[in-house]
């Protein structure tokens, strides 16, 4: 892993214990829908489907979307539960991790 993707890694995670994060399809849709998802991160292996669902919620809700160098298998061995959709609730996180994307 590169750096930038290890640290978003290592992001995800710390979010994750911090409860700021939810995690799969329905779950990230809800928190799209309520305002509480800053920022949704795909996995790089999702079907385009899945893809395109997520974008047009967030779309409808000005959520920012961003696929990120990660396959959910990653996210699985990182954060112990398996998704490729993956919500930041949290400000900071959300900002910090935009940081490290654009880099």
């Amino acid at each position: 892993m590169n750096g930038s993707k290890q640290k978003i890694f290592d992001l995800l995670t710390i979010c994750r214990k911090a409860g700021r994060m939810t995690m799969g399809f329905d779950s990230v849709k809800e928190s799209i829908l309520t305002g509480k998802a800053k920022l949704v991160l795909l996995a790089s292996d999702i079907s385009a489907k899945t893809e395109k669902e997520v974008r047009f919620f967030a779309d409808k809700n000005s959520a920012e979307v961003h696929t990120i160098p990660v396959t959910i298998a990653e996210v699985e061995f990182g954060t112990g539960r398996k998704a490729g959709v993956m919500g930041i609730c949290d400000e900071g996180f959300a900002k910090k991790i935009n940081e490290l994307l654009r880099q």
